[in-house]
């Protein structure tokens, strides 16, 4: 396995529901449904990493509450060095609908406050050597978000490939919002986004040929990689050539974290060394079983994953 580490937004997700038709305001609904759990896309991508039995490296901030207490606590060692910083921790309420799909409220809390020297400062950049990076939450983590530049030097100095999810931007994808992304991806070496996003970002109504305009805009070895919900995945290799994996059916339970979850599959199996379209596979297979369980589970681990695809 090459190195593994992700850097950028872990907070506190508390999930209800599902709820319909959407409460008036001054009125009270009882949901079946309650769950606190770590969240942000780089938690729940290590969360996913820790079922699929891989080791990993995680660099995050959180408050200083007991809800900052509780995140730390929920990554044992790996949060050793993990800064708390004197504001409240960074709390998002879901609010999940009948057909799987969430509303969330969010509040700003400790995440623009994580800085690239305390990433520096809690990463082993030859450690990682020769790995990837999974860079998470681009627009909530202002201090670090602004340091990007010194961040992608310092992977580029260590040998370490980085993979970028930016999120959704808070204001949306403006113009200005959409140039950073770019730019940002100028210097990375993977692209995780959802056709949405991808779509976008370039302008193009068909993912395949978005993902293509993106892959023009990275390095000549990068991968693009356009996550599609119930429609499985696809990506485009550093060749060039292009690779679709569909996704099972499945009785949807919650989508939150989908996304991070899928990212956690693909790149573990890319640190393993797999073929691409079987990357996509098990990054599929996990966000599947993650968003049809309750409580949440991320199926078999990676070892199982390889066993068969050694056969």
């Amino acid at each position: 396995m090459r190195p593994l580490a992700v850097i950028g937004n872990v907070n506190i997700d508390l999930i209800l529901g599902p709820a319909e038709p959407w409460p008036k305001a001054g009125t009270e609904i009882i949901v079946d449904h309650d769950e606190l759990r770590v969240g942000g896309c780089a938690g729940n991508s290590a969360l996913a990493w820790d079922s699929l039995g891989v080791d990993y490296a995680i660099a995050a901030n959180v408050g200083n509450d007991q809800f900052g207490i509780w995140l730390r606590e929920a990554f044992g060692a790996r949060s050793k060095g993990w800064p708390a910083v004197a504001v409240g921790t960074t709390l998002s309420v879901g609010i999940t609908h009948p057909d799987g799909e969430r509303t969330f409220f969010t509040t700003r809390g400790h995440l623009p406050l994580f800085s690239f020297d305390e990433v520096r400062a809690m990463l082993d950049g030859e450690r990682l050597r020769g790995g990837y990076a999974l860079l998470a939450g681009s627009f909530l983590t202002d201090a670090l978000t602004l340091a990007y530049d010194d961040f992608f030097d310092w992977a580029d100095a260590h040998d370490i490939a980085v993979a970028l999810d930016t999120g959704w931007p808070l204001d949306g994808w403006t113009e200005a919002n959409k140039r950073r992304t770019l730019d940002w991806l100028k210097r990375c070496h993977c692209a995780l986004f959802n056709e949405v996003e991808t779509t976008t970002l370039t302008g193009e109504t068909d993912p395949g040929e978005a993902a293509r305009h993106l892959k023009e805009r990275m390095p000549a070895e990068a991968i693009v990689v356009v996550k599609r919900g119930p429609y499985g995945a696809l990506a485009f290799d550093k060749t060039g050539a292009q690779f679709s994996v569909p996704a099972p059916r499945v009785d949807v339970i919650d989508t939150i974290g989908a996304g991070d979850v899928f990212n956690a599959g693909l790149l573990a199996a890319l640190a393993a060394d797999l073929p691409l379209e079987e990357c996509l596979r098990v990054g599929v297979a996990i966000a599947s079983e993650a968003i049809s369980t309750l409580p949440r589970s991320y199926g078999k681990p990676l070892s199982a994953f390889l066993q068969e695809t050694r056969k």
